[in-house]
């Protein structure tokens, strides 16, 4: 969309959500300008209004007036762009040229309404060839005969003359050049509609990148706020280790934000740059210029030179030094710290890092039976045709499709009801199609429920569980970084069993075994639920 008045003046008068020049600009109350129809369109279905650019949000929904004076110098802005074609004036005329409106290609020469009048009228210039008014005729000439170009030869992909037809081009695939630029505007239009999905896209990943900072933002103040509550706890020897890790949290945010903002200049220069083909593919489609829309079509058709967007991605986790490292020094001490502070927090402090899971289908056992909404599982009497995956479990379990592998997360699932169950977490990388003793040495970390009251975690070997209550919704807590996996009574609060000391290298997976129904006393399913 850049012209002669300059880039800069462009994006003061471009809306920032169509990224077009504005059509009716509306103000919001912070100052901030749009189309009136894009702000209504971000309105819609919504009870928060906010301005799409800052973020502010309004109390109530503003009453917004068309900001007129913008509305005017954007409409000349936009007629000043409209003023690309040079004009073409009549060869005939004396004294004041008049502006030519049709040149004829048998006279080679150019005629206002005027002078154009005996070509409507005398037969024998009737049969002349006239098209609109062009300023270089010679180009529609072929300059081997000196005749118009009204052919187009397929062989040698060229403007040709009937003379040329009866010549050297005697025995090509030739065709009126009408025929060829009526098939030219077709391909125009797929061309157009590529260009189109391809802006499209762009606009679509400025909107993830954008959310994916956002999102990194608001886990950065998670993060920052769990830090400073964490090290508060501690004795002063660690107050320069808190400083030095929010001080990484805010030049990784930073540098993140600087990301963004190159990729985004990146995209929307991209965008620009396929606005201004798809405006040159438009004039193109709609022209009766026959020989230049075949001379832009081979510029024009091609891909445009564009990056890949498909797998760039901002990621929205906070990755700090982790505390193991940074506090080899004292690692006992500060052992001993966290589990005071975990044993006076509990199950409030790790239900902080709850995440949403949702069971991945392409995991599941055949016999398991999931929900739509990948919230729940059961086990079924007959085994289900499900296609051959490498990812599916040999095992009576299912995988979430989330995996973690940094920081602290926490999950809840609901086992009310059932005499057996299993919870816990998975490695990435277990030998899936074999069933295999479920101990840490071979990547799992599971707690069972066996014979209805009988509960064992399987560390190494097993180890009984002696619960006073029996629990109705289990926790699941994992802290990567210091090898932590810990479960949670959820209705009590109480902490049911922990392995501590681990080391994790893979990303680790939510296992979920629903165990067999036992003849209807099982039948219950497991059901992951949101933290409340």
């Amino acid at each position: 969309m850049a012209s002669s008045s300059g880039p800069a003046l462009n994006e003061e008068l471009q809306c920032s959500i169509c990224l077009e020049v504005f059509t009716d600009p509306v103000t919001t109350p912070c100052g901030h300008n749009f189309c009136r129809t894009c702000l209504n369109k971000c309105w819609t279905n919504t009870q928060t209004y906010f301005c799409p650019l800052c973020k502010e949000t309004f109390g109530r929904r503003p009453d917004l007036k068309i900001n007129t004076t913008l509305r005017e110098v954007a409409q000349h802005f936009k007629e000043k762009l409209n003023l690309g074609e040079s004009e073409v004036f009549c060869d005939i005329c004396d004294e004041r040229k008049q502006k030519a409106v049709k040149s004829c290609l048998t006279c080679q020469i150019s005629y206002c309404d005027d002078h154009l009048e005996p070509h409507l009228r005398v037969l024998r210039l009737k049969k002349h060839k006239l098209i609109n008014a062009v300023e270089n005729l010679e180009d529609y000439i072929c300059q081997k005969h000196e005749r118009p170009l009204e052919m187009f030869c397929r062989d040698d992909q060229m403007c040709v003359c009937l003379s040329c037809t009866e010549g050297e081009h005697r025995t090509h695939n030739t065709v009126p050049i009408e025929e060829e630029s009526r098939e030219k505007k077709n391909q125009l239009v797929q061309t157009q509609t590529d260009v189109h999905q391809m802006i499209e896209d762009r606009m679509k990943k400025i909107q993830e990148i954008k959310h994916s900072v956002d999102l990194r933002k608001r886990n950065t103040e998670k993060e920052k706020s769990s830090s400073v509550e964490i090290f508060t706890a501690l004795i002063r020897s660690f107050e320069r280790i808190q400083s030095e890790q929010l001080k990484k949290m805010e030049e990784q945010q930073k540098e993140a934000e600087k990301q963004a903002e190159d990729l985004i200049k990146e995209l929307q220069q991209e965008i620009t740059e396929l606005k201004k083909r798809n405006t040159e593919l438009e004039q193109l489609s709609h022209t009766d210029d026959h020989l230049h829309v075949i001379q832009m079509c081979s510029s024009l058709f091609s891909r445009p030179h564009t990056k890949n967007w498909t797998e760039i991605r901002i990621d929205s986790d906070v990755n700090v030094i982790p505390l193991k490292k940074a506090l080899t020094q004292v690692k006992k001490k500060l052992d001993g710290i966290l589990k005071e502070k975990l044993g006076q927090t509990g199950l409030k402090f790790v239900q902080k890092y709850a995440v949403d899971v949702t069971l991945d289908p392409d995991t599941a056992n055949p016999y398991l039976i999931l929900s739509d909404d990948g919230k729940q599982v059961s086990y079924g009497n007959i085994k289900q045709d499900v296609p051959e995956n490498p990812k599916r479990l040999a095992d009576r379990s299912v995988l979430a499709k989330e995996g973690f592998s940094s920081w602290r997360f926490y999950y809840e699932v609901q086992v009310k009801g059932k005499t057996k169950w299993g919870l816990g977490v998975i490695k990435e990388s277990i030998n899936r199609k074999k069933k295999i003793f479920p101990s840490p040495e071979n990547g799992f970390w599971i707690l069972m429920l066996k014979n209805e009251n009988q509960y064992a975690a399987y560390d190494n070997s097993s180890v009984s569980l002696s619960l006073k209550v029996k629990p109705e919704k289990v926790g699941v807590f994992v802290d990567y970084e210091e090898g932590l996996v810990s479960f949670y009574d959820v209705g009590s609060g109480n902490h049911i069993y922990s392995f501590t000391g681990q080391t994790f290298t893979d990303k680790l997976y939510p296992v979920f075994d629903p165990c067999f129904n036992d003849k209807g006393k099982n039948s219950n399913p497991l059901i992951i639920t949101l933290i409340k």
